[in-house]
């Protein structure tokens, strides 16, 4: 089922990349003072998608139009949806000490009124994803409407190709069958790279668990017709319930359990689209100068233009 409207894109940015230090999404890549973000928005143009939703916290909504809204608005049509920690159903309230947003799912929820009913794509700010990432997902998201099951779709990397060598990660790992659909997901928030090969926790460190290099893992690239959004709102409640009384100052909704939970329901079918490129992204300030070289080369080969978001190639 073809569907009728363009697909937006939505970058999450309102997280605090406490792992890392400061506004990260905000940190120059390469000597123009390009952002990663940059390089996201440069490939999904590309890739034909011509509307963008930033996730921010509002308090960071004058930075945002002036490093990077102000300076695209004439080429896409841009927006802001906020993520306030206090945007919870009736009858909620936040703990006394949390700070901490809510998570992935409460982020794209939070764009509830501002997709407008279109298909949308989710990327993460600070994450470099690749020209054939874009291309695959909006191909996708503008010919496959739901039918008799919500249709989605997420961009699948190798493993060995999302993984730094300054600490430890968290991916979530892919089971998919042989139609190409995500059959489920575990979120594994301590994986690692060592000398052995990669390989994850869960008890802090006691004991490790290999993982196979080409691994498919999630990197938080999902395409969703609308119908996701009311499947979050309606879900939200029961996550707090439950947050509120086992993890109340760090739970997080995260967006991968609502798919998961949608899958093991029958409810919807997940297209994983994998790719061979290289993810790039700065967990942590270490990462920054190997981002910065990728970038560089990339430039140099010709895969992006000098000025980016200001030449003439953009649109």
């Amino acid at each position: 089922m073809e569907n009728n409207n363009h697909p937006v894109l939505v970058i999450m940015a309102a997280g605090m990349g406490s792992r890392y230090g400061g506004l990260k999404q905000m940190d120059p890549m390469d000597e123009r003072g390009h952002l990663i973000i940059d390089y996201s928005i440069y490939d999904a143009v590309q890739a034909g998608f011509r509307e963008i939703i930033f996730v921010i916290k509002e308090e960071n909504k004058q930075i945002f139009q002036e490093r990077i809204g102000d300076r695209i608005s004439s080429r896409v049509k841009v927006s802001y949806a906020f993520q306030r920690l206090n945007d919870l159903p009736a009858g909620y309230q936040v703990p006394e000490g949390r700070v901490k947003p809510w998570g992935t799912g409460h982020a794209v929820l939070s764009c509830f009124f501002a997709v407008h009913g279109s298909p949308f794509a989710v990327i993460n700010a600070d994450d470099y994803y690749g020209r054939d990432a874009f291309r695959k997902m909006y191909d996708y998201l503008a010919h496959n409407g739901d039918d008799t099951k919500y249709r989605y779709a997420m961009v699948g990397y190798q493993l060995k190709n999302t993984v730094t060598e300054n600490g430890y990660v968290s991916r979530g790992i892919c089971e998919v069958n042989d139609r190409e659909e995500l059959v489920g997901i575990h979120e594994r928030t301590r994986i690692e790279k060592h000398p052995t090969g990669i390989e994850y926790t869960e008890d802090d460190g006691k004991t490790w668990t290999p993982l196979a290099d080409d691994t498919v893992v999630s990197m938080n690239m999902w395409g969703f017709n609308y119908s996701i959004m009311n499947e979050l709102l309606a879900r939200f409640p029961a996550f707090l319930d439950r947050a509120l009384k086992e993890n109340p100052l760090k739970g997080e909704y995260f967006l991968p359990s609502v798919v998961a939970d949608l899958l093991a329901e029958d409810k919807a079918a997940v297209k994983v689209m994998t790719t061979p490129d290289k993810w790039y992204g700065v967990t942590y300030k270490e990462d920054k100068p190997v981002v910065t070289a990728a970038l560089k080369k990339m430039t140099e080969d010709g895969i992006y233009p000098p000025e980016l978001l200001d030449g003439g190639e953009y649109c």
